[in-house]
């Protein structure tokens, strides 16, 4: 076992290893020599500077090298270098509880010296109402210094001490000032409240006010507060509950949060008055009014006549509530009711409210306790029949000259700018006659024809429709018209029917080998308008021998062996109207292969057939089902549609 001699002591600055020879030898053995190497390192130890003589003052603010968290102004945490005289630390009397005033820190450029782990801190004497912590701190009362005049002092003696037993002891003093900061006082030490009975909970009922730093408030009596509860923060004094008559005295206390011993005390005197609750009687109690809509800005509507039953004058307040619609369109002037704006009937926004509006008048009377009567009203807006219908613009129709009876000739859109939009009635002046031939439909003005019309003695008709206005004035007698002036044009109807001369043609032609070859030219004359004339081949081309192109009816050669005679029936049709009227030409074309032996001469042989009578009848077959049958069919088709999905469904669930 080596050991370090007593009083020895090792410098690593000096000397920072040693070398010790070592040898052993048992009886009847060689000696054995083994060296051991002692190395010194750098180490710190707990040590107090000489000579303990430090008495420096500091004001808040830490001094050089000081290590750790700020602290407001006037309570600095300066730190404690164990100097024998001890230091000295001045605070003011207002500081808050538990505030951090000194701190005890090692110190590694001399004085404090700690040598491993944390120092462990202990107060030496106990008569003092300061707190020394585990790290080191002095920390200030928990219940705040005593907000003297006078200075105060306290002692503390410290002891630092590391985990191998090496201490340094010092002092520190701390010097309380007297707070240069106001108190906390109340302007006013008593004074009185009044309340109206029927104090709604939470309404607030006064309010306190203390100057000071930090103020809070508090109820001290009674101590279980029943009637009011105060914020502390604020100082308004609220009702806990629905207030009946009663009285009240609260002391109120205000407080330095960060001081509590700096205080004041307020009583304050709540009484609870009886109030009268009856409230306004008017007249009339509901006002229904009927107003034309040329009813002017400014007209009075209704006049109430209030009273407060306590007898007071000139305390009635008047006041409008109901819909925006409402509102925007009436007000209050004193008592009365006036219209604000026009009022227009003949308009969407008018007739979504249903033409009436509803609001309410609030009467107020006045006071610690406000009573109201409410006024429901209802204005119903009448119609005023104000313009005159209007006639359309460019009345005039075309009808065919054989139009039948009942069919449209065109319709009459009149217009009338009062609501409801378009609310007319139509008549023709003059009747239905031989000179009029029409009708036309009272609702609707659809004008139609009920007679025959003669083409020959008139071009056009002229009528005179009258438009009358309906359902716009509330009086069914104060009703406008106007006159319309109406043309309508009869349109010729063609002969649909086309001529062609001759009606049978027979013709030869020599048929060329690979060429198209024209067989003739149908003369057919149409409408006496010149309308264009369509034309085909309805029977007889049944090998494609022949094209029509217009009214020229061609030849496609090919290899005709022998001569051979076509029937063709050509159909001429004029206006594509339905139904279509058509006349059918027939040609007897006798066809020579080029090859064959022929006359002479190449001249194509026009021969007019004799005239007989050619009646063709084409029949189209067309089925128009009533409207009934097209209905049962398509619900029956639904149905079925329905059957089979259910069907399918609950096969598939299976």
């Amino acid at each position: 076992q080596v050991t370090l001699r007593a009083g020895a002591e090792l410098d690593a600055h000096q000397v920072n290893q040693y070398t010790l020879t070592l040898r052993a030898a048992c009886p009847g053995e060689e000696e054995v020599e083994e060296r051991l190497f002692v190395q010194v390192t750098a180490g710190q130890v707990l040590h107090c500077d000489a000579p303990f003589t430090s008495t420096g003052r500091r004001w808040g603010v830490a001094g050089a090298g000081w290590r750790g968290p700020r602290v407001p102004a006037g309570t600095g945490v300066p730190r404690l270098c164990c100097a024998a005289g001890g230091d000295v630390v001045r605070v003011s009397a207002d500081v808050a509880p538990r505030t951090p005033l000194y701190v005890v820190l090692p110190q590694p450029l001399g004085g404090l010296t700690v040598s491993g782990g944390c120092p462990e801190f202990r107060l030496r004497n106990q008569d003092t109402p300061l707190t020394l912590t585990h790290r080191g701190l002095v920390l200030a009362p928990a219940g705040g210094f005593n907000p003297s005049k006078d200075t105060q002092r306290f002692r503390l003696e410290i002891e630092v001490m590391d985990r191998h037993g090496h201490n340094c002891s010092g002092a520190v003093t701390v010097e309380v000032l007297p707070s240069q900061r106001p108190s906390v006082t109340f302007r006013e030490p008593q004074w009185a409240v009044t309340v109206p009975e029927g104090t709604s909970p939470l309404e607030v009922v006064t309010q306190v006010h203390a100057s000071g730093d930090n103020v809070r408030y508090a109820i001290l009596a009674p101590t279980v507060p029943v009637l009011f509860t105060i914020d502390e923060v604020t100082g308004e004094i609220r009702s806990t509950r629905r207030l009946d008559v009663a009285h009240a005295r609260l002391l109120v206390q205000a407080y330095n949060t960060l001081n509590p011993a700096d205080h004041a005390t307020a009583m304050i005197n709540i009484t609870v008055q009886e109030v009268d609750r009856r409230a306004p009687s008017c007249v009339p109690a509901i006002s229904v009014s009927q107003v034309p809509e040329t009813v002017s800005p400014g007209t009075t509507l209704v006049t109430l006549r209030c009273t407060d039953p306590t007898g007071a004058k000139d305390c009635l307040h008047y006041g409008l509530e109901g819909p925006p619609a409402s509102l925007s369109r009436f007000r209050m002037e004193g008592p009365q009711l006036q219209v604000n704006t026009t009022l227009d009937y003949d308009s969407e926004a008018m007739a979504a409210v249903g033409f009436q509006f509803t609001a309410t008048i609030m009467v107020t009377a006045g006071g610690q306790s406000p009573r109201t009567t409410r006024v429901p009203v209802l204005v119903t807006v009448t119609p005023v029949n104000e313009f005159t219908p209007a006639c359309p613009n460019g009345a005039n129709f075309t009808v065919l000259e054989t139009a039948a009876f009942g069919s449209t000739v065109g319709r009459v859109a009149g217009s009338d700018r009062d609501y409801p939009p378009d609310s007319l009635e139509y008549s023709l002046e003059g009747g239905t006659g031989p000179t009029q031939p029409f009708s036309i439909d009272t609702r609707t003005g659809d004008i139609r024809v009920v007679g025959p019309l003669d083409s020959q003695r008139y071009k056009r008709y002229r009528l005179m429709v009258r438009l009358t206005d309906t359902r716009n004035d509330l009086d069914p007698a104060k009703r406008w018209s106007r006159l319309c002036d109406v043309v309508v044009r009869l349109q010729a109807v063609p002969n649909q029917v086309p001529v062609c001369t001759p009606e049978v043609q027979e013709l030869w032609i020599m048929a060329r080998l690979g060429s198209r070859q024209p067989v003739t030219r149908l003369a057919c004359q149409g409408s006496l308008d010149g309308a264009a004339l369509a034309y085909a081949i309805a029977g007889g081309n049944e090998d494609g021998r022949f094209w029509l192109e217009g009214n020229t009816l061609f030849y496609l050669s090919n290899d005709l062996a022998e001569p051979r005679t076509f029937v063709l029936l050509v159909e001429v049709w004029g206006s594509p109207g339905a139904p279509r009227r058509s006349t059918v030409v027939a040609l007897v074309v006798h066809v020579t292969p080029w090859t064959t032996p022929v006359p002479p001469s190449t001249t194509t042989w026009h021969t007019t057939l004799q005239k007989e009578l050619l009646v063709i009848t084409r029949t189209e077959a067309a089925w128009l089902p009533p409207a009934w049958f097209v209905t049962v069919l398509t619900v029956s088709s639904a149905l079925l549609l329905a059957a089979l999905g259910c069907v399918a469904r609950s096969l598939l669930c299976r």
